[in-house]
């Protein structure tokens, strides 16, 4: 695909470059501000021919936080070998009664993009005195697009489900969990046992059907990172044209066409899992928001320019 484009693109040089041989080219420099679906930025644009146009920009989302809510749940496995949940509260209650920590059973992640990107693109106008045109090149940019992470009020409760899942470890291991010889009382241990691990409940595993659990990092926080491309072709269309009759320096363009990053986004979490590919049966907002990042294989591009005549 990268290839295809980018012959697209030399194919167009090629034929401007003969085509500027009879025309003048770079008489005019266009700056254009620019707005839409790879947010906002600006461009610098000139004809190298009647017909072709080269532009080079850059863009950015602006950085926006978006919460998503997320419940921490208690698991352990039956007499089968299979995860089945769990009472929270009566977790909760325990680890309280043991540390004086109280674990909250939501949490909040603040999801925001990260998405900014520079281009080259070349506009060939097929119609002679007309302003429609078609569009070729490419965007490029970082390959991380988005992020997601805990809020800092949810700190405590994540911090409160690693020190209980490394109780639950240590127990389940026969290890003391202090020093060398500090045991809890066996009774208490009995407990932690039955009630199992806590983590929060994404989805199911794809393939095995595995409740995906996931829990902090070693740093006590949950984290999911967005990723495609950073090499992204782009063919698409546009029209534009003077913004009034008498204010010839100055244009008005639109354009839309798909920027292709690279097909599915890869959708991973700190520990790795990518809840695009490896998770299935994601509930509330969640889903939603992944399954609309797995339909996008495509980025669609609608943007707005204004440009003005520099020289």
């Amino acid at each position: 695909m990268k290839n295809i484009f980018l012959t697209i693109a030399l194919l167009c040089s090629a034929l401007s470059v003969a085509e500027a041989q009879e025309k003048k080219a770079f008489e005019h420099l266009d700056l254009s501000i620019t707005a839409g679906s790879t947010g906002i930025g600006f461009d610098l644009a000139t004809h190298i021919s009647e017909r072709f146009r080269v532009r080079a920009g850059f863009s950015f989302i602006p950085e926006f936080d978006k919460k998503m809510n997320f419940g921490i749940e208690g698991r352990r496995k039956d007499e089968n070998g299979n995860w089945v949940a769990t009472k929270f509260d009566s977790m909760a209650d325990k680890f309280a009664e043991f540390t004086s920590l109280k674990i909250n059973d939501n949490i909040d992640m603040l999801g925001n993009p990260d998405f900014y990107n520079g281009n080259l693109l070349i506009d060939f106008f097929p119609i002679k005195n007309s302003n429609f045109h078609i569009t070729a090149g490419f965007y490029y940019g970082k390959s991380q697009i988005a992020n997601a992470c805990n809020t800092i009020e949810d700190m405590p409760s994540l911090l409160g489900v690693t020190m209980y899942n490394n109780f639950y470890n240590k127990i389940e291991n026969g290890e003391p969990i202090y020093g060398e010889d500090i045991y809890l009382d066996p009774e208490l241990e009995d407990k932690f046992l039955r009630n199992g691990r806590l983590g929060i409940h994404i989805g199911d595993r794809v393939g095995s059907g595995e409740p995906y659990m996931m829990e902090p990092d070693e740093n006590s926080t949950v984290k999911a990172k967005i990723f495609v491309d950073s090499f992204k072709p782009y063919l698409g269309f546009g029209y534009g044209g003077r913004l009034t009759k008498k204010a010839e320096a100055i244009t008005i363009s639109f354009d839309s066409g798909i920027m292709f990053w690279g097909g599915t986004p890869q959708v991973v979490t700190h520990d790795g899992t990518d809840l695009a590919k490896d998770v299935e049966n994601i509930g509330g907002k969640v889903g939603d928001y992944v399954r609309i990042i797995k339909a996008l294989k495509a980025y669609p591009v609608v943007n707005l320019r204004i440009s003005f005549r520099l020289f």
